[in-house]
């Protein structure tokens, strides 16, 4: 077998020494609905061809630990809890689940014009474009203990207190769209967590996770590209101790930063960066239909947008893309985006 069961790595754990493969995963399965509720009601009812999809491209992968994206928050958690039942009729349990509050559909203090259109109140005047509340969240689910305490959430972190941050200006050099706005906006469209995942040796595994707004949908003072930009080095300067104390080895950074290295809008040298950051490695994810894509998009074709970057010191023993293999297959009805994994030597 490729991995142990939990079970039998706690066992493990009271030995001499332990090794053991797992394989991290990042997903944005583009779970989100229209209105709160629904996607519970689609997960439960067993009927939806997506949601179905989506259980079937996870239990297919195996991932150990799953960040997912494009899943809608509820105070409660039931929609995750749900989906991890699902998971479980397929022999997959996740006992783990991390859903903290996301910054989509968030209002901001008092009712602003934050995207500059001349109104406010829209779902792009959120701290992260939502129609309600947790719209299009994220989530992570383990089968590794997680340390809840020691969770960092930098998602209230607000864009103008980021060292070096690329505010948007109007062309007489004034802040976009108003210096209201930007004393209110938060980096995060969506969030950026760092959760602690207890090994069976004691040790910790830091999980990363985000999923950076597009950096489109905008105009010539290209917020959203500056904001995508930023998204991304939030975790270098993470990584330089610039939010307290850095991150200690090993850590991964698993999600979804819509930006391509290379091809598509976007400031591009924001993920060159990160890929080239020698306290990281990029293992190169691919499939044999599509090399490294990670998403299929109908107006963009193929890019490169979703990662699975562990420390540099890591091992890593596999690593794939979850491309469909025909328009039938479960991956291609589950998300435009695929499933990407990184199997990574523990010990």
């Amino acid at each position: 077998m490729r991995r142990l069961a939990a079970g039998l790595l706690m066992i493990l754990a009271a030995g001499a020494g332990w090794a053991e493969t797992l394989r991290i995963a990042t997903f944005n399965t583009e779970l989100s609905r229209d209105g709160p509720g629904l996607l519970l009601r689609d997960i439960i009812r067993d009927g939806d061809p997506q949601v179905t999809a989506v259980v079937q491209v996870i239990a297919a992968a195996q991932p150990d630990v799953l960040a997912l994206q494009g899943i809608d928050w509820d105070y409660e958690g039931q929609a995750l809890a749900a989906l991890s039942a699902r998971l479980a009729d397929h022999g997959l349990d996740y006992p783990y689940r991390v859903a903290l509050q996301p910054n989509s559909g968030l209002p901001p203090p008092a009712p602003l014009d934050m995207d500059g259109n001349g109104k406010a109140g829209e779902p792009r005047d959120n701290q992260g474009y939502g129609r309600f509340r947790g719209q299009g969240g994220i989530a992570l689910l383990s089968r590794l203990s997680v340390d809840h305490d020691g969770i960092r959430d930098f998602s209230a972190l607000l864009w103008k207190d980021l060292a070096g941050a690329l505010l948007p200006q109007h062309p007489d050099g004034s802040p976009f769209p108003s210096a209201e706005a930007q004393a209110a906006q938060r980096l995060s469209a969506t969030a950026h967590w760092l959760v602690p995942l207890l090994l069976p040796d004691g040790s910790r595994l830091n999980v990363m996770t985000f999923h950076a707004t597009p950096p489109l949908f905008d105009g010539p003072e290209d917020r959203n590209g500056r904001r995508n930009h930023d998204e991304i080095r939030l975790w270098q300067l993470l990584l330089d101790g610039v939010f307290g104390a850095a991150p200690e080895p090993p850590f991964v950074i698993a999600g979804d930063a819509n930006l391509d290295p290379e091809r598509g809008e976007g400031r591009s040298e924001a993920i060159r960066s990160l890929l080239a950051d020698p306290r990281l490695q990029d293992p190169l994810p691919q499939n044999p239909e599509a090399g490294t894509a990670t998403v299929e998009w109908q107006s963009a074709d193929r890019m490169r947008v979703d990662y699975v970057l562990p420390s540099a010191g890591l091992t890593v023993t596999g690593r794939g893309v979850a491309w469909p293999d025909g328009p039938d297959a479960p991956a291609a009805t589950a998300s435009r985006h695929r499933l990407v994994w990184v199997d990574l030597l523990l010990d």
